[in-house]
């Protein structure tokens, strides 16, 4: 069979617009990985430096996460199944971290917690400073983190099949019963997700960070902070830091891809397992 000439060149046109940009996204991650011998990464790994960075981005992002968990599953949940007026005004200012230029992230931040801010004059009078300080890498993290994990979150509780909420109630279960026997279980895939999101995006955060919690080792400086001050001193240091992040985040996006197939099987498959928890509520 024949190819048109216009087809074979439509063809060929797609062939290199796909190359273009596969080679353009691909060739920085490539880059890294040929800049160091992977042999003297564990070295550079092991560096003071590097050692101190990571455990300031597993403390403050452990926090946060565990900040954004506590307090954003319930936001989500009131936002998912409650109509109000002004709710799309609240889910906004929800999402709006999300299209913020991180350093205005971090001057708002500043503005509302720093010395002589709109709250800070207060903290300051009891004792409490945040800026330049763990606590304020945490806020950081969490305020432009957090959006990630609420907008799936919404969707997950949306998601729920609200007769099976009907029938737990309809059996005597309590709204906090149902909530955890029911709402959870159900959404619990798309609340995975979103937290998967959340932790990546609050692990590569820097612009908030540097501004309201300064680069201070050892205090401060997270992951990404330090390959901003290694660029100066060490550039190996700085790209094996780099290629941790790069391994990281693949796994990040891995599980948030199995986590996603995990929701979509779970949504086209019956759930008996909530009636099969009800037959206890009334005991």
């Amino acid at each position: 069979m024949m190819v048109s000439p216009a087809r074979a060149a439509s063809a060929a046109l797609l062939a290199v617009c796909v190359g273009v940009a596969l080679t353009f996204l691909a060739l920085p991650v490539v880059a890294l990985f040929t800049q160091v011998p992977l042999g003297d990464l564990p070295g550079l790994l092991g560096r003071p430096a590097v050692r101190d960075a990571i455990g300031v981005t597993v403390r403050t992002n452990a926090i946060a996460n565990a900040l954004i968990l506590l307090l954003g599953t319930p936001t989500a949940f009131v936002l998912a199944t409650r109509r109000f007026p002004g709710r799309a005004l609240v889910v906004t200012l929800v999402e709006l971290p999300l299209v913020l230029p991180p350093a205005v992230a971090g001057i708002g931040l500043l503005a509302a917690f720093g010395v002589g801010g709109l709250f800070g004059s207060g903290l300051s009078d009891a004792g409490i400073v945040l800026p330049f300080t763990q606590w304020a890498v945490v806020f950081a993290v969490a305020f432009v983190a957090s959006p990630f994990y609420v907008r799936a979150a919404i969707t997950a509780f949306e998601s729920v099949d609200s007769t099976l909420v009907d029938a737990a109630r309809t059996l005597g279960a309590s709204p906090a019963r149902t909530f955890r026997r029911v709402w959870l279980p159900l959404a619990a895939s798309g609340l995975a997700a979103g937290w998967v999101l959340a932790f990546a995006r609050g692990v590569g955060e820097f612009g908030a960070t540097i501004i309201f919690a300064g680069n201070v080792r050892g205090e401060t400086q997270t992951l990404t902070l330090a390959i901003y001050e290694q660029l100066d001193t060490s550039f190996d240091v700085a790209v094996s830091i780099g290629i941790l992040l790069v391994v990281l985040s693949g796994a990040v996006l891995l599980s948030y891809k199995l986590l996603s197939s995990w929701k979509r099987s779970s949504s086209t498959s019956p759930s008996p397992s909530p009636f099969a928890r009800m037959s206890s509520v009334s005991s």
